[in-house]
């Protein structure tokens, strides 16, 4: 008897088979994965054919008649010209894609390998023959039989009677034929989906074609084959980030406006990279016109502004360039206008509450609520949660949240000069959000003030505050992060008050160029980083202003302080030393190292790229000298003066060489208006640091 053992039957699929010794013969144990093919087993040679662990592991999988492990996908609709179902292969987890590209399909490649690999894959894998599947485009789906295989196309026939489902034609017999026919009976593999089939035999089919579509519709692009920078493992380059950055997208960790900001630079680049070719394709190799000087000038700044293009695109798709550096924009934050004062000119109260005893109601009264009448009119409400109090201010309405415990599912938005205040302390007026979503709370009003309120975040991507503009002052509050904490938008202010933040998986407070942000004894601790500041020199003129005096910022796994800056090569210090790089590591930089020094890596991210030192005290010291990351920039600009054929050397982007660095001290940086009293204690790797990107 065999002992089949199945995890995980929805997608990866991992079967051992136990054979007892019923008949004296010892039988390994095989555990295979469907998707996965050893080309070492099935082709390792003739001699071995008979053997019992000779072939892959589908062909251990079919002698056992054990059927599909995987689903069925089920079409819609039903009568007698329904087509078959077909397998579901689109829900496959991250581990697994990354699996079958990095050890069966791509393996260490270089870009221009990619072709050749995916090919020799999918000949390995893809059954030859004798298999029906769904010819399926934007217009039709069609069933048809698989008689061969050519390279990445597979030559096919109409199965009989024709059976389709069409999308705004008519399609007949006879139309299908010809279509077969001009197109040589080929069809793109891509396009095919298998016939859902119980006996398991066509499971790695389905998966290697699975992989195909996925890989050439999220990973792969057009320009990729174009890096004349070729000696590079192009599955730890571009496979595995943009296949990182799919799944943190499908996974509600990327924000919004990110996502947005990403499709459109995809589709920028995409048009500049045809514009450029097309260009390329129709200068003359040996003509002296001045219209082909003038066609290399334009092809010049195609150049560019495609490097510029593919440089944007590296830092979203790099999970650690992407924590960093982040993004400057988002297009949800115009969603919200501020409502202005109201008509009538009446300020309301809006007061906030589930349930109110007579002794709070009272209180309220005394303390709140007849201090601010006896200065005008003023009109009252209620609310039982936060979101619609919020939601109703005008300008200078004022919010009181009494002690109570309020869940939110929505982000709360404050585009008007408002006051929102909890009655109590803190740990007694709680406020948690925890749905997935961009922000827990952003601030866009002219002058915003938030008091003794305790924020919760759960999932939040963007931050659990983020001041896009204007001007916001809290005190006394409590923010519990779980992702990323307060981030400061360019032009924004923020002044932070004897408050307590921690627990952010990011930096505790992320401060923009052209912002203002002043910490007063406030508590930044148990973060990623501490303070995280952005300094974009190559974009913005405008360094942020920042005051920091009696802090306290202890416990954080990385920097205290840590300023982001565009390496621009001319950091003091010797080169980088990338002789001892480990293969395929894009990301691996190492900095000098000390005797006190420790290493830390962040999460996410494959290689470590910070180079830690001891904790320095907070007392005002020159900085130390800076690495220098060496880069270099060569722009072809010119054609070849013989033959005028176009010659363009690749720009090597700086944004591939970064580094992080401890530093003795900060303070002495013109960013900080006034640094004093903080204290800093058991930061993991430093007190204060520099990233160069």
């Amino acid at each position: 008897m065999s002992d089949v053992q199945v995890a995980d039957l929805s997608s990866f699929v991992n079967v051992e088979f136990e054979e007892e010794d019923n008949n004296n013969n010892d039988v390994p144990v095989v555990t295979q994965a469907l998707f996965q093919n050893e080309p070492e087993d099935e082709y390792e040679s003739e001699d071995d054919e008979d053997t019992d662990d000779d072939d892959s592991g589908t062909d251990n999988f079919h002698c056992e008649k054990s059927g599909t492990q995987l689903q069925r996908c089920e079409r819609s609709g039903g009568g007698a010209s329904a087509l078959p179902d077909t397998f579901q292969t689109s829900h496959l987890l991250y581990y697994e894609r990354f699996k079958a590209y990095q050890d069966y399909m791509l393996g260490d490649c270089k870009p221009s390998e990619v072709k050749d690999f995916v090919a020799d894959y999918l000949k390995k894998v893809v059954e030859p023959c004798d298999w029906q599947a769904l010819w399926c485009t934007n217009v039709f789906d069609v069933l048809v039989e698989v008689c061969d295989l050519d390279d990445l196309k597979a030559c096919v026939k109409l199965v009989l009677p024709l059976q389709c489902d069409t999308r705004g034609c008519d399609l007949t017999e006879d139309s299908m034929k010809s279509l077969l026919e001009a197109t040589q009976h080929k069809v793109s593999l891509q396009e095919l989906h298998v016939v859902f089939d119980e006996s398991g035999e066509l499971d790695q089919t389905a998966l290697a074609l699975e992989h195909l579509r996925f890989f050439n519709k999220h990973i792969w692009r057009q320009w990729d084959d174009e890096d004349e920078d070729d000696d590079f493992d192009y599955f730890v380059r571009c496979v595995e980030p943009r296949l990182r950055l799919y799944y943190d997208i499908l996974e509600d960790r990327v924000p919004a406006g990110l996502v947005a900001e990403y499709q459109s630079l995809l589709e920028k680049t995409s048009q500049c990279f045809q514009a450029f070719t097309a260009l390329r394709s129709g200068l003359s190799t040996d003509s002296d016109s001045e219209l082909d000087n003038v066609s290399m000038v334009e092809g010049l700044k195609l150049y560019d502004q495609l490097e510029t293009f593919k440089r944007k695109l590296h830092i979203i798709e790099n999970p650690l360039l992407r924590y960093v550096l982040g993004y400057k924009g988002n297009a949800r934050q115009q969603c919200v206008q501020s409502r202005g004062q109201r008509e009538s000119g009446v300020k309301v109260v809006h007061v906030v509450t589930s349930s109110c005893s007579s002794t709070q109601l009272q209180s309220l009264l005394t303390t709140r609520l007849l201090p601010l009448s006896s200065s005008g009119d003023a009109e009252i409400q209620f609310h039982r949660e936060p979101v619609s109090a919020v939601d109703s201010c005008h300008e200078d309405d004022m919010v009181i949240v009494l002690p109570g415990f309020y869940s939110v599912n929505s982000t709360i938005f404050i585009p008007d000069s408002v006051t929102v205040e909890g009655f109590g302390f803190p740990d007694d007026v709680v406020i948690e959000k925890k749905n997935n979503g961009d922000s827990f709370l952003e601030c866009t009003g002219a002058n915003v003030k938030l008091s003794n309120i305790k924020f919760i975040q759960h999932g939040a991507i963007e931050g659990i505050l983020c001041v896009r503009q204007g001007t916001l002052t809290m005190e006394n509050c409590v923010l519990q992060c779980e992702t990323t904490g307060v981030i400061v938008r360019t032009s924004a202010h923020l002044n932070m008050n004897m408050c307590d933040l921690y627990g952010s998986k990011g930096a505790g407070v992320e401060i923009y160029p052209g912002s203002v942000c002043s910490l007063i004894s406030s508590a930044v601790h148990h973060c990623k980083d501490g303070i995280l500041i952005k300094d974009f020199a190559d974009e913005l003129d405008t360094l942020p202003s920042i005051t920091m005096e009696n802090n306290v910022i202890h416990n954080n796994e990385g920097y205290g302080v840590i300023l982001v800056k565009p390496n621009t090569g001319d950091q003091e210090g010797p080169p980088v030393d990338r002789s001892d790089e480990q293969p395929g590591k894009e990301f691996h930089v190492r900095a000098a190292e000390t005797e006190e020094q420790g290493g830390t890596s962040i999460p996410g991210s494959a290689p470590s790229l910070l180079s830690s030192s001891s904790g320095s005290s907070s007392a005002a010291a020159q900085p130390k000298s800076s690495e220098n990351i060496s880069s270099s920039s060569t722009e072809g600009d010119v054609a070849s003066s013989s033959g005028r054929k176009w010659q363009i050397s690749r720009q090597l982007s700086r944004n591939k060489e970064t580094c992080s660095r401890a530093v003795e001290d900060l303070t002495q940086h013109e960013i900080f208006l006034s640094f004093k009293g903080n204290q800093f204690k058991r930061n993991g790797m430093g007190d204060f640091g520099t990233f160069y990107y």
